[in-house]
């Protein structure tokens, strides 16, 4: 199934979705309500047409039969007004009863605070800028969740499954419950505003298709995938992704290392904020820098004198790397910083060296 070409009215359908399972009760209670005003249409149609009533005598009694108070007739009524009367108090039972039971399920079900509870995720989505959508809560996806969270990024996560729904409830991040592969689910997450998208699915094709559709409604973002084979990368680079990763490859490679070189693999899991020591790296654009930090050296700025940080790289204007840099390297504009630091490292160097 390919992606789904822009509706106009892709919020309403989106929303619908998105409260399904409180649709079934509102549908329910509404069917009620539908059945009861049928009923008094009925009764004012019946008492005038039976007993001669006037219209307004008419819904009168029709109040008065359906509530069973008690009152007394506006006037007697015939031997058919009798049987007419007591056929609508029966019926109203039933109608009065359905109602009351979907009610009384909606509200000790939980389903009325639950509908709250996703209410209030929902305008917090929609109040996300510069932030990260996470397409499946898979093992990739949840992982990739922690790091976001852990690095304090705004995020969110597109998931279908209501058993992963409830997961990400209970570890109150934010979520949208629907398919990524639909353009309209992706314009609610905010997609026009985000920073970048994860697509990690475990089947190729449903990754190819989120990155179509991404690529298509923001032509800046930066999509991040995952692919089973080399095969598949061709095919997601083609199809829009800026970044493709191969677990296997990846697993492999990490696996082989722990064999001959085990320290190494323990100091990256220290560096990627794996480990116990919280350390980071970050990349910084020459457009972040003040003014007073640019076109200069690595070796005038001295940030690991005033911050801690190390300058582990240099992305240049062409787009390759400069790795461990020379302090005789100046900053110029089109390059970015790369530096390596714990938190409060990087926190200070935010507040020094950031605009």
């Amino acid at each position: 199934m390919l992606p789904n070409s822009i509706h106009p009215n892709h919020q309403n359908i989106s929303r619908k979705r998105r409260f399904k399972r409180v649709n079934k009760y509102l549908q329910n209670i509404l069917t009620a309500v539908f059945l009861l005003l049928i009923t008094i249409c009925i009764g004012i149609v019946g008492f005038v047409t039976i007993d001669d009533y006037t219209v307004q005598e008419a819904i009168y009694m029709t109040i008065i039969t359906l509530s069973t108070v008690g009152y007394g007739e506006v006037k007697p009524l015939s031997e058919v007004g009798q049987m007419f009367a007591s056929f609508l108090i029966i019926f109203n039972l039933g109608i009065f009863a359905y109602a009351i039971s979907v009610i009384s399920t909606f509200i000790i079900e939980g389903e009325l605070r639950l509908f709250l509870k996703d209410y209030k995720v929902y305008q917090k989505v929609q109040q996300l800028r510069n932030h990260t959508i996470v397409c499946g809560f898979g093992r990739h996806g949840r992982q990739i969740s922690e790091e976001l969270r852990k690095s304090d990024l705004p995020f969110l996560v597109i998931e279908p499954n209501p058993t992963l729904i409830q997961d990400l409830r209970d570890l109150q991040f934010l979520f949208l419950e629907g398919d990524a592969t639909h353009d309209q689910v992706l314009l609610e997450a905010g997609i026009e505003h985000a920073k970048a998208i994860v697509v990690t699915y475990g089947e190729d094709a449903f990754n190819v298709y989120t990155v179509l559709t991404a690529r298509q409604l923001n032509p800046r973002l930066r999509i991040i995938t995952r692919a089973s084979d080399h095969n598949a990368e061709k095919k997601l680079l083609r199809a829009g992704a800026d970044y493709v990763v191969l677990s296997e490859v990846i697993g492999g490679f990490y696996m082989a290392t722990l064999i001959h070189q085990p320290n190494v693999v323990e100091f990256f899991n220290i560096i990627s904020n794996m480990g116990d020591v919280a350390i980071n790296f970050k990349e910084v654009e020459y457009s972040h820098i003040k003014d007073k930090f640019k076109g200069k050296s690595i070796r005038d700025l001295n940030f690991r004198q005033h911050t801690g940080v190390n300058i582990i790289g240099v992305r240049h204007k062409d787009g390759h790397y400069s790795v461990n840099p020379g302090p005789e390297v100046q900053i110029n504009k089109g390059m970015s910083l790369v530096i390596l630091g714990d938190m409060n490292q990087l926190q200070a160097f935010e507040t020094l060296v950031i605009s």
